[in-house]
């Protein structure tokens, strides 16, 4: 008889690959059920009822009233817009740049990583702390843009930045761009350096040019880095609140209050706990369907 029939203990059942995936991704889906899905459940729950707020809390269900006021809600309906204007063009802006930095950044010269490192300065900064910053710099009395601008002779006049409806949100977008394309940046450079020399090395030869090359080699191979680059900064920019609420506040006169300031009033300062927990779920809804088309696209781009 050999030694391994034996009357000697079974060998242990070893775990499919797939099983010890889910067995090492547990802990994080976990924590990812406790600050995420439990939060927007209970936000859920709370959107179907009125919570009075008297020395002990009441509950009454109301069912969809909340919703059916926030559809004819005209100040739900202008800080939607005023998200959807600020996500679109500041995510846009940042690809854009983040593109044209990170293609710089690539290219070998001397100092380069210092360069890197720098670049990096306005996205570890705390979003507070650099909005208050950018409060100053916009002032109209004695900030630096407005100086720099009428000494480069482009403006004839000083510019309310943060006290005109347009201006404002004009400034917002500024102050969020400046602080996150280096995000784009670094998501991008990660990207070049997966590009394989020998395919820029092989089109060189064959006579592309460097617009040649970017267009046909290096842009198709960073189209899954942009969309995720997208996926992040789009969801970020639709739940951004500390930016806008330190440099606004979501004036002047409502032009610059997004959904997130919205949610904030309703809740801390109307006490409207059940109004404010359906602008949560329609707000965390909107920024869930834009994340899954996304998803979708870099799921179709993956498969062509």
């Amino acid at each position: 008889m050999s030694r391994s029939t034996a009357g000697g203990p079974p060998s242990p059942r070893r775990l499919s690959d797939a099983a010890y995936g889910w067995l090492l991704l547990t802990p994080a889906l976990l924590l990812l059920a406790a600050v995420v899905a439990w939060p927007l459940l209970r936000n859920l729950a709370l959107s179907f009822f009125e919570v009075g707020l008297g020395r002990h809390l009441s509950f009454t269900f109301v069912g969809l009233d909340h919703y059916r006021a926030l559809a004819v809600d005209p100040r739900f309906h202008r800080a939607l817009g005023h998200t959807a204007l600020f996500a679109v063009v500041s995510t846009v802006l940042e690809l854009v740049l983040g593109l044209a930095f990170a293609l710089l950044l690539d290219q070998p010269f001397r100092g380069r990583g210092a360069v890197r490192a720098a670049v990096l300065v306005p996205w570890v900064l705390p979003t507070a702390v650099m909005a208050m910053a950018w409060r100053f710099l916009f002032n109209d009395q004695y900030g630096a843009v407005n100086d720099l601008l009428l000494r480069l002779g482009v403006l004839d006049a000083p510019i309310n930045w943060l006290g005109e409806p347009g201006w404002a949100m004009a400034a917002a977008i500024a102050a969020d761009v400046w602080k996150t394309t280096p995000f784009v940046v670094v998501i991008l450079l990660a990207g070049l350096a997966a590009v394989p020399s020998e395919l820029h090395e092989a089109m060189a030869v064959d006579g592309a040019g460097p617009l040649r090359r970017f267009r046909f080699l290096t842009l198709p191979w960073l189209r899954p880095y942009l969309l995720l680059a997208l996926l992040f900064r789009f969801i970020q920019a639709v739940g951004l609140f500390d930016l806008m609420w330190v440099l606004t506040g979501g004036g002047p006169g409502g032009s610059t209050e997004v959904l997130p300031l919205l949610i904030y009033e309703a809740t801390f300062r109307y006490l409207d706990l059940g109004y404010g927990a359906a602008l949560t779920v329609v707000t965390a809804a909107l920024t869930l369907a834009a994340a899954f088309a996304v998803a979708w696209l870099q799921t179709r781009q993956e498969a062509a």
